[in-house]
Formats: structure tokens, C-alpha cells, sequence
């Protein structure tokens, strides 16, 4: 915002658009699915597996990485890619060396690998 100074005693404002530098639609991921993802990773944390993530949203995918410590590769990777929505589905689960490892329509689906190792035997 800029000031300037009247003779009026209000002191008037001249206001000044901000700059949009972003023309193209940005992929995000909506509350639902940021809800079940970060649920995720925190029982994920809590059984020691993950320390650290990561976002990243661009023009053509929404991306979500998990850590096991910050100064490695992306232990998974969760990635949402509308384009795609006709096809193999909009979701893919990728490992630690970049291999695809779930693709689904569903973010359930996609998630169910790494779910199962939180899965643990219970004796009687």
C-alpha cells in the first residue's frame, strides 16, 4: 500500500494491486485427502517409520513425500495427477527408488501398502 498526503485531513490511500505471478491453475490436494494422508503419516511417526515430508504442487500434479530422515530420498511418495483420472487413476504410490508401486482411482487403495505395515499379529 501507498500513502499519499492530501491537503484533506483524512489522509488518503492509494491502493495498489498485487502482482499475480501464477496464470495457470494450481493441483492441490482438498481437506479430505490431505486429512486421510497426514492421519497417515502420523501413525507412521508414531511407529518410527517416517521423520519428514513434503509438498509440492504444480500445473499438472499435486505431490506429497515421506522421510525417514531429511537428508534422503522420498521413502514413498503419493502423488495426485488429474490428467490422468480416465485412465489408470488419478493416484500413484511411489517406492524409495522411484518405482510405481500403486496406481488407483481411489487414494484408499493407493494407500493400502503402506497401511499394511502398520499392521501388526496379535497373540492371545
Amino acid at each position: 500500500m501507498q500513502s499519499t498526503s492530501d491537503t484533506g485531513g483524512a489522509g488518503a490511500a492509494t491502493v495498489l494491486p498485487f502482482p499475480q505471478t501464477r496464470k495457470e491453475p494450481q493441483i492441490a490436494f482438498d481437506r479430505l485427502e490431505l486429512t486421510r494422508i497426514l492421519d497417515l503419516y502420523g501413525r507412521m511417526v508414531a511407529a518410527g517409520e517416517w521423520r519428514d515430508y513434503a509438498m509440492s504442487f504444480g500445473k499438472e500434479a499435486a505431490s506429497f513425500s515421506a522421510f525417514r530422515r531429511t537428508a534422503e530420498r522420498p521413502t514413498a511418495r503419493i502423488e495426485k495427477r488429474p490428467a490422468l483420472r480416465g485412465k489408470q487413476g488419478m493416484w500413484t504410490l511411489y517406492g524409495e527408488a522411484g518405482q510405481v508401486l500403486k496406481r488407483g482411482h481411489e487414494l484408499a487403495g493407493v494407500l493400502f501398502p503402506l497401511e499394511r505395515k502398520l499392521l501388526k499379529i496379535v497373540e492371545d
